[in-house]
């Protein structure tokens, strides 16, 4: 809903692009693809996938349709043996929903890689590795999720901005943990975060910050480019990564 009622969090996704140089391609990390081994789409012409039901008419009429990126998955393939390629999977809402604000002329070339649900935080960063590679060759990876998503928890008439403790609480934790670099405490965050499984109940919209994080570099420093609260229950901050390697 963000694309009809972009809030403050639109603004902020226009303003991100507008301050990182100009990819020439994107790798989209979406909460949205779930697979269970390592998969990476390599559409030639990747299609908007509308993968929501029950809202407004008007999101469904929505499309984005960038080129696809063969070439960069045949990258990806070089660096991660074995990954699967999906060839004709399109682009969910997870990945063309921020790039339709960010880069609404869809002129930059898009592929997917998909989270792993079963697997853990370290495996994912240890994916995000594994792709550090792309950063020196001019690629953006765009993990797109949420820091909280509980959606039982949604208050519906929830003032903008407005938190559940438990929400603010976890996420200033997590942003701690994110500032200092505190690997160790990330890498844990289902025992050691405040509130953890309550704001994360199934972990898929947390990995693929994971796999940035891994691809920025040992030494990548985080900045927080938006922080906001949605719904009561959804923390939709937005991260950065400048890396040792770009």
């Amino acid at each position: 809903m963000l694309l009809l009622e972009p809030g403050r969090t639109g603004p902020a996704w226009q303003s991100l692009a507008q301050s990182l140089r100009r990819p020439r391609a994107i790798l989209a990390v979406s909460a949205h693809w779930n697979t269970q081994a390592p998969a990476v789409s390599a559409a030639l012409q990747p299609q908007t996938i509308h993968d929501f039901y029950g809202f407004p008419p008007a999101l469904y009429e929505l499309d984005y349709r960038p080129p696809g990126a063969p070439d960069l998955a045949a990258e990806i393939v070089g660096l991660i043996p074995g990954i699967d390629v999906d060839h004709s999977r399109g682009l969910d809402h997870g990945a063309w929903s921020p790039l339709r604000a960010m880069y609404p002329a869809a002129d930059i070339p898009v592929i997917q890689l998909a989270v792993m649900p079963l697997e853990s935080a370290a495996s994912h960063y240890r994916l995000g590795q594994m792709l550090q590679p792309l950063a020196r060759r001019g690629v953006l990876i765009l993990a797109s999720g949420g820091l909280t998503h509980n959606l039982r928890d949604i208050v519906a008439d929830a003032a903008d901005g407005e938190a559940l403790p438990y929400v603010s609480e976890f996420r200033d934790w997590f942003v701690g943990a994110l500032q200092r670099r505190d690997l160790p405490a990330l890498l844990d965050y289902r025992r050691q975060a405040p509130h953890a499984a309550r704001a994360h109940p199934a972990a898929e919209h947390l990995l693929p910050l994971y796999v940035a994080l891994g691809a920025a570099g040992e030494n990548a420093a985080a900045r927080s480019a938006y922080s906001g609260f949605q719904l009561a229950a959804l923390a939709m901050d937005v991260f950065s990564f400048s890396t040792d390697q770009a």
